[in-house]
């Protein structure tokens, strides 16, 4: 049974529509969450097709389906590939993967997701993971904290950010994120201090789980797993993410141009289905969290 809390589907039709689903096909869902995206590729398989879905968290396992074609694998996805070999597919006909954090994390106050709780500094979508919040704010450098905070919370006080931490801690270690929330509440206005503090919390968290590394993972190892046809829907909710996975469908590559060999020629591996896809008023209305979701689907050549 589901947990109905732990995440509701952003874009569902949609991303299901971008499948492009036949019933016989291998379909995988690399970030299955609270379920609800994967639930509906089920419906629409027959017994011959199969679902292979992916969730590093492990409190996402309780959230699964008792379906002989349904596979869960509780890993990252950027283990993709070899956990698919491993389970006899080589080869699919649709990838999605909704790169949200879920609701049921956020609001699980021991995994130090949100700033609207006092709880320690954690944030690893994986629990087994070295790497938490807690280490990145206490023991990391001036200069990488500055690009934490530059190039994955677009923050332009970064190195300011930067030195109020390094401050503190010097004095007492910071433990939680109230201690955290603290000194960073005289940098900002108060009608801005939780806009910009959920970005400083974003650059944290997509810091700690690797998360550019192992989107930029999962793009690549599309190219070798989809079969011609095969579709590539991805979910992205800030402008770091969506621009990783716009320039890779276009370009197929993280540059801004198509990148040629010697000789001038270019391989592009996708190409774009339509323009990209944003929640109706209806859909925000019911999940506001849902506001800054992008959808884009892609073809395999």
């Amino acid at each position: 049974m589901m947990k109905t809390s732990y995440h509701l589907p952003v874009l569902l039709e949609e991303s299901i529509d971008g499948l492009n689903i036949h019933s016989d096909g291998v379909f995988v869902d690399a970030t299955f969450g609270g379920g609800g995206h994967s639930f509906e590729i089920l419906k629409n398989l027959s017994n011959k097709g199969s679902l292979i879905s992916f969730d590093q968290d492990p409190d996402s396992i309780d959230n699964c389906f008792d379906e002989s074609n349904f596979y869960f694998v509780n890993e990252n996805f950027k283990h993709m590939k070899r956990f698919l070999k491993n389970l006899g597919f080589t080869k699919v006909n649709g990838i999605l993967a909704d790169l949200g954090v879920s609701s049921f994390q956020i609001n699980t106050p021991e995994r130090g997701f949100s700033y609207r709780f006092n709880s320690k500094l954690d944030m690893r979508m994986d629990k087994k993971n070295k790497l938490d919040a807690y280490q990145v704010v206490n023991n990391y450098s001036f200069d990488n904290l500055s690009r934490v905070f530059f190039d994955y919370g677009d923050l332009n006080n970064s190195k300011k950010i930067s030195e109020e931490i390094i401050n503190a801690r010097s004095i007492s270690e910071l433990k939680t994120t109230f201690d955290l929330n603290k000194i960073l509440k005289p940098l900002f206005p108060e009608r801005f201090f939780n806009k910009n503090l959920s970005r400083i919390y974003q650059a944290i968290r997509i810091e700690v789980n690797n998360e550019m590394d192992v989107l930029k993972s999962l793009l690549n190892q599309s190219c070798e797993l989809l079969v011609p046809g095969g579709r590539l829907c991805i979910i992205s909710y800030h402008s770091l993410e969506d621009r990783i996975v716009k320039r890779f469908i276009n370009n197929g590559s993280f540059s801004k141009e198509v990148e040629k060999d010697f000789f001038g020629n270019f391989s592009v591996p996708f190409k774009k289905t339509g323009s990209f896809v944003k929640p109706s008023e209806e859909e925000i209305s019911k999940n506001i969290r849902s506001r800054s979701a992008k959808l884009r689907v892609a073809e395999k050549l």
